[in-house]
Formats: structure tokens, C-alpha cells, sequence
């Protein structure tokens, strides 16, 4: 769900960590307020209900809405090492698992 706060230009896309591990990935206009429902578990039907309690992990804002509805849909076809590497700021990590690892990638073609 997306929340509007009419004073606010930017979005959030943002990754909560659940108590089991998991990771929930989502985008909001009010970052305190939808971190706050997730928390209070104001929407049973949520992912992250029956998840509590949750931290939040990581967000970047950004400031139109295509690209921030885009963003969360690439966060959410990431792995969770990619996450991770993310969240903890590890670029090249996240350079290297971003790299293409399939058979018809140059690096992986045997050279005869």
C-alpha cells in the first residue's frame, strides 16, 4: 500500500526485517508512519503481522513515483545476498552479484 502525505514530494522504498529472517520490501510516502503500522500490526493481512517485531534496514528516497514503484519491484526480484549487500553498503559485493552468471555470459564461454 501506498501512502500519500500531501506535504511530502519524495517516496520511500524500504526493506524491514522480520523476526523470522525474512525480508519485506515497500514503498510509502510517510517512512514513519507505514514503519509504525507495520510495527503496530495495523493491517492483519499484511506480510510482516504475524513477523513482529521488525527493523527497518534500509530506505533511499526518490523522487518520482515510476521510478520508485520501479525500484521496489527490482528490490523485490533481488536475492537476499543482493539485500544484504545493500543494506550494508557493501558495493562491490552487490557489483559482483549483480554480474550475469549464465552460460552464454562472455566470462563463463570457454575461449578456444
Amino acid at each position: 500500500m501506498i501512502y500519500k502525505d500531501t506535504s511530502q514530494e519524495l517516496y520511500y522504498v524500504y526493506i524491514i526485517e522480520c523476526n523470522d529472517g525474512s525480508f519485506y520490501t515497500g514503498l510509502t510516502y510517510d517512512l514513519l508512519k507505514r514503519f509504525s503500522e507495520h510495527c503496530e500490526g495495523v493491517y492483519p493481512a499484511c506480510y510482516t503481522f504475524k513477523r513482529r517485531p521488525l527493523i527497518l534496514r534500509y530506505y533511499e528516497t526518490i523522487p518520482f513515483s515510476l521510478e520508485a514503484a520501479q525500484r521496489e519491484k527490482q528490490l523485490k526480484g533481488w536475492s537476499r545476498s543482493k539485500k544484504l549487500a545493500l543494506m550494508n553498503g557493501n558495493l562491490h559485493k552487490l557489483s559482483l552479484l549483480s554480474e550475469c552468471q549464465n552460460l552464454s555470459h562472455s566470462k563463463f564461454r570457454s575461449h578456444h
